[in-house]
């Protein structure tokens, strides 16, 4: 008889080992993040080798808790008094370009009949800061692997199509430093896209485009509020039924949020969470990889990439509107 817990330790052991080759390997690829690299080679080993079906249970296992963990960890990173260095006119645009973004998306991902959760995954990474913004919703609103690798796949893509294009262009047209930050902190996906882009213009450009995008990553907690009422309440006609039941680790990921925000931390205590989360969550996205053959990666992502290339364009016409006032 085959002992559970030795089956569930081989899906483990096998997650763990790939996150540690991606973590490794991805410093060594150009414009290559360690998240997307446990996902791609986690989809890479599961459609080069016969996975047998007793590694499931552990794969399973770790691509769904260890973005729980993933995410309380990565809330040590998340500060409000961000949003306070914005300026009251660029915070309410900022705000505006993201639920504008956010709500546009969720209509999009119907009409355009994205498989799943998707659509609801890639429109809220896009809008608030990517892999990290996924982590949070997917446990709540998706039990399917595949939708959870679409929706990082595109959002890791457009984040480094945008990293190598956006200084190109806005030099190009020689917006100024201002605008400049603005649309990069505003629109790329994960804070090293934000990084790479703005400082590769300028030391102006750059702290104008983190300062933007630390403020939007601050808006994570009331959008995933949000979108966690609306999904529960999905449907529900009763207006004296709503409610808002979150999952622990939600709860959790609020309360640390808010402590950080008002109890200074140590530099060297936030940056071991953020590097610990980023390595929790690339061991997670190597068990998702695990899950997803390339076929239907391919045939559900192309809805996916259609949905994220307009939300790019349509969250950077939201930021547009800097200029008019």
């Amino acid at each position: 008889m085959t002992n559970p817990i030795s089956q569930m330790f081989k899906g483990i052991a096998l997650s763990i080992l790939i996150g540690l080759v991606a973590y490794g390997v991805a410093p060594f690829i150009p414009s290559m993040n360690e998240i997307l690299m446990g996902l791609l080679l986690g989809v890479l080993f599961n459609n080069l080798v016969r996975i047998p079906n007793e590694f499931q249970s552990g794969t399973s296992f770790m691509s769904s808790k260890m973005f729980e963990i993933a995410i309380l960890l990565l809330a040590v990173g998340i500060n409000f008094s961000h949003i306070s260095n914005l300026g009251w006119r660029m915070f309410l645009l900022l705000v505006l370009a993201v639920f504008g973004t956010l709500f546009i998306g969720m209509w999009l991902s119907k009409k355009l009949k994205c498989p799943g959760s998707s659509g609801l995954l890639i429109s809220f990474g896009t809008v608030i800061c990517g892999a990290a913004a996924i982590a949070a919703l997917a446990p709540f609103v998706s039990k399917n692997k595949e939708e959870i690798g679409i929706s990082m796949a595109v959002i890791n893509l457009f984040g480094i199509l945008g990293m190598l294009l956006f200084p190109l262009i806005l030099v190009a047209i020689a917006l100024p430093s201002q605008e400049s930050g603005l649309l990069i902190g505003g629109s790329l996906h994960s804070v090293g896209n934000v990084a790479g882009a703005g400082f590769e213009m300028g030391e102006e450009v750059g702290r104008t485009a983190i300062t933007v995008k630390l403020a939007r990553v601050a808006l994570l907690s009331p959008a995933l509020l949000l979108v966690t009422f609306l999904y529960q309440n999905a449907g529900n006609q009763s207006k004296t039924r709503f409610r808002l039941r979150l999952p622990w680790y939600v709860w959790g990921f609020i309360l640390i949020s808010i402590f950080v925000s008002v109890v200074p931390i140590p530099s060297l205590i936030i940056k071991l969470a953020d590097d610990i989360g980023k390595f929790v969550l690339t061991v997670a996205m190597s068990a998702v990889g695990l899950n997803v053959r390339f076929i239907t990666l391919y045939q559900s992502g192309r809805k996916g990439l259609l949905l994220g290339l307009i939300l790019f364009w349509v969250q950077i016409a939201f930021l547009s509107f800097w200029f008019f006032i």
